[in-house]
């Protein structure tokens, strides 16, 4: 571990912050305001749009600018509007999608762009909970400019399929899963959670030494790999445990409140009474 002192703390939700059940404890919330009360920074990173971070913020009442779609999506609650986005470009969407289609004809896509889903037919890769997925031809979808692209075949598993379209994309996309579905997720070249978490960072002044870092999935790795220290969740996947520099007790057992406890207890990891500031990131 190199954490010197805890400015800043970013989390993953699902799996990570938020419980299986999809509610984030008293016990979490009231950690996280202990943090942001000793002068640290919570940052909110997750794979979800912003539509989908707004049950979170209202949890917990972390309201600083929030790190979307894997990375590609800065999102002020605040203002409740995006602030800053790193898209995949159409003709990358196209270009993979054609690839991808040749190479395995049973795949099936969806392009979240911050503000809606759009999904092809046959595609059943489930990120549209909120019954928003708008259909599409393939044609349509390979205008679009994507904050993730969603790649589904009804066969092979999240870690098949990963392992099938990165070698496949990786000069022109980030690939990644954060899900026990058939689905991958796509992004911009060099954007990730990780990407964006140092890019705010940056912003405040705070280095990676002073970031602690929380999650569950492949998504996460960069993250974990770049903060001081990044905790992988007791309940993650395999790659992740053997990514991160210490374990934490469950999403379920409120693991990242456990360990910010300790931390919080000992003092020597809290930053002095003046605040990191995020305004303008």
């Amino acid at each position: 571990m190199t954490v010197t002192t805890i400015r800043l703390v970013a989390t993953d939700l699902d799996g990570t912050l938020v419980r299986s059940d999809g509610t984030v404890s008293p016990r979490t919330v009231t950690v996280l305001r202990r943090v942001v009360d000793a002068g640290a920074v919570v940052v909110l990173v997750s794979g979800r749009p912003p539509r989908w971070m707004k049950p979170v913020i209202a949890a917990t009442g972390i309201d600083s600018p929030a790190i979307c779609a894997n990375g590609a999506i800065i999102y002020d609650p605040r203002a409740d509007r995006v602030v800053e986005e790193f898209l995949l470009a159409p003709v990358d969407v196209a270009r993979i999608v054609a690839v991808l289609a040749a190479a395995a004809p049973d795949v099936r896509f969806a392009v979240e762009t911050g503000a809606d889903t759009y999904a092809v037919d046959g595609y059943r890769g489930g990120w549209h909970q909120d019954g928003g997925v708008r259909p599409c031809s393939l044609r349509e979808l390979a205008g679009l400019a994507a904050a993730k692209l969603l790649v589904y075949h009804p066969r092979l598993s999240a870690d098949e399929l990963l392992e099938f379209v990165r070698p496949r994309v990786d000069a022109i996309a980030e690939v990644t899963h954060s899900n026990g579905r058939n689905l991958v997720e796509i992004s911009a070249k060099g954007v990730s959670k990780a990407s964006t978490v140092a890019l705010l960072a940056a912003r405040m002044g705070i280095s990676a030494a002073e970031v602690v870092a929380f999650g569950d999935m492949p998504n996460d790795i960069g993250l974990l790999r770049w903060a001081g220290c990044g905790y992988a969740m007791a309940n993650a996947h395999p790659v992740v445990r053997a990514a991160a520099d210490a374990l934490a007790p469950s999403n379920d057992a409120d693991g990242v409140a456990r360990v910010l406890e300790d931390f919080l207890g000992s003092h020597k990891y809290m930053p002095e009474p003046e605040r990191a500031s995020c305004e303008g990131c």
